[in-house]
């Protein structure tokens, strides 16, 4: 009786599992994770022995005859089966020199029983055990950062729905692997592939491609991600510019500058010291969340950076604003100019150093522009000031390790770096990095370092340098919040990249997203802006003076 029970259960749950209809979406999400999985992980995949694409448009269109669990997992075993032989791997095992990171790994979809038999799942925790450890065929290794190739894209258009659901994978899986900041994304890497997949089944044309393209971009959340597209910058942004410059502060644009245009008696209806609040309609916040879903970014003033020389364009020749003038609120409808008709005067070259007082006791690095080979210079003029203001609101120039071993005492570890385990794809391994030298005649003035969102990767891993020096002090607002180098690579035949390494302070704090927080806080202001004054620099003057 018992044993005839028993095949009864086994007999009811063969058929249970047998009819549970799969969804396209199930079906597709699952095939994503197998493809990638063996791409990077089994042996005569992984050392490029297939046609790995060629296979994936191939088993998409297998999918299509298929409609429960039972043929589902028929379809995997016998891929798996024809891939060839796996054998066991000896040699795959930890490095017990290594400091491994965890948060970013998790293969636990290979064992999802709601998906994968048994079988399947044996199959998948075997080549896992027994990964490919040779040379890579889709990546390479240059420094600690890896790079992408052997993936061919068939260009930036729209050719079917099989085509696009390719570049979706590749890229899901190349963010799975080998972005170190998947698990700080907001929405969860798997449930993204889920929303993105019906999105993708349902593109139709070249502009929708690339907007759904950029969408999966930004779910990276990451200011080091971006999607060059020409047809997204003529659709979404338009190729028309009002002619002026402006600044943005408060959630609000304010007029710097108004620039001349070939058509010599058209003058602008704007005027410098314009309070511009709304454009067509929107204010400034509600136009920066209309390029969130676009525009990846670490955090929202990595947003701001990254859109707020957008505001002013269009396709149509005219726009509308609302703004404040002399206390008043006034609507304008001001025209818009192609680029090539916009007239940009040439500035003079700003110093790359200089003595910021007539007593010489203050100097000032314009780290944007100083060149490694001109620092042995500055330092010679600088270094009998009391204080010396960098200004990091910029990107330097590779100048962190040599101003090092002028400014700092001695060698201290100043950042902790996780690299690629290419041997695990999807692990990560951590350093502790350190920097300067044993060095009693260091600057011992004051180090004053400006920083705001413009301060972004190796502007914040230089920063996190100056913040060794024993009088270092930090003024502005949070930077930028994207470090740890950059993988660059094309999706559909687009330019497109993200963060390579992780980066953390030494006690392993995280600065993806956050930032660094600035010792004194302060962002400049409408007022400030419209007198003229850099009200960072002018707080780190006080701070000088004060110390406080």
């Amino acid at each position: 009786m018992r044993i005839l029970s028993a095949l009864l259960l086994l007999f009811l749950s063969i058929n249970i599992f047998s009819a549970q209809i799969v969804s396209e979406t199930q079906k597709l999400e699952s095939l994503c994770k197998v493809w990638g999985f063996l791409k990077y992980y089994h042996p005569h995949v992984a050392k490029g022995t297939f046609d790995w694409d060629k296979q994936l448009i191939d088993k998409i269109e297998e999918l299509e005859t298929i409609h429960d669990k039972n043929q589902l997992n028929v379809f995997f075993s016998q891929w798996l089966d024809n891939l060839g032989q796996v054998d066991s791997c000896t040699s795959c095992k930890f490095d017990n020199n290594k400091v491994y990171f965890v948060k970013n790994f998790n293969l636990d979809w290979t064992k999802n029983e709601d998906i994968f038999s048994p079988e399947v799942i044996d199959k998948l925790q075997f080549i896992e055990k027994n990964r490919y450890i040779g040379e890579p065929y889709y990546f390479g290794k240059g420094g600690r950062k890896i790079f992408f190739r052997n993936d061919d894209s068939l260009g930036s258009k729209f050719i079917s729905r099989k085509i696009a659901l390719l570049e979706l994978f590749r890229y899901w899986n190349f963010v799975e692997y080998f972005f170190p900041y998947k698990y700080e994304t907001d929405q969860n890497w798997n449930d993204v592939l889920k929303e993105m997949i019906p999105k993708f089944i349902s593109i139709d044309n070249d502009v929708n491609y690339h907007l759904t393209l950029a969408e999966l971009v930004t779910k990276t959340d990451d200011s080091h991600a971006f999607l060059f597209s020409p047809l997204i910058s003529l659709n979404q942004y338009g190729r028309r510019k009002v002619p002026v410059e402006y600044s943005y502060a408060e959630g609000k644009l304010i007029v710097t500058k108004i620039n001349s245009t070939i058509y010599k008696k058209e003058r602008s209806l704007l005027e410098p010291g314009d309070i511009i609040y709304d454009i067509n309609g929107k204010t400034i916040p509600q136009i920066v969340n209309g390029f969130s879903k676009y525009i990846p970014a670490s955090n929202s003033w990595g947003k701001i950076k990254k859109v707020k020389n957008l505001f002013l364009f269009s396709n149509n020749d005219s726009i509308e604003v609302k703004l404040e003038r002399n206390g008043q609120n006034i609507a304008l409808k001001v025209k818009t100019y192609l680029l090539k008709d916009i007239i940009y005067e040439k500035k003079a070259a700003p110093e790359k150093w200089r003595f910021y007082d007539q007593d010489k006791k203050i100097g000032y690095v314009d780290m944007g522009i100083i060149e490694r080979e001109d620092l042995n210079e500055m330092y010679q003029n600088l270094k009998t000031t009391g204080s010396i203001i960098f200004d990091l609101r910029n990107y330097p120039r590779q100048t962190i390790r040599p101003l090092s071993l002028l400014f700092l005492p001695e060698t201290i570890i100043y950042y902790q770096f996780n690299f690629p385990e290419t041997t695990y794809p999807g692990m990560f391994y951590s350093r502790k990095n350190s920097i300067g030298r044993k060095n009693d005649d260091y600057y011992k003035g004051n180090v004053v370092v400006l920083i705001d969102e413009n301060t972004q990767s190796q502007a914040e891993t230089t920063t996190m340098m100056f913040k060794q020096h024993p009088k270092a002090k930090t003024i502005g607002s949070y930077t930028s919040g994207a470090n740890g180098d950059v993988i660059r690579f094309k999706i559909a035949g687009l330019e497109t990249s993200f963060t390579g390494l992780g980066a953390y302070y030494p006690d392993q704090r995280e600065t993806q997203r956050i930032g660094i927080i600035p010792d004194i806080i302060i962002k400049p202001t409408l007022k400030g802006i419209k007198e003229g004054k850099d009200e960072v620099l002018e707080r780190a003057l006080e701070y000088i003076k004060t110390g406080r």
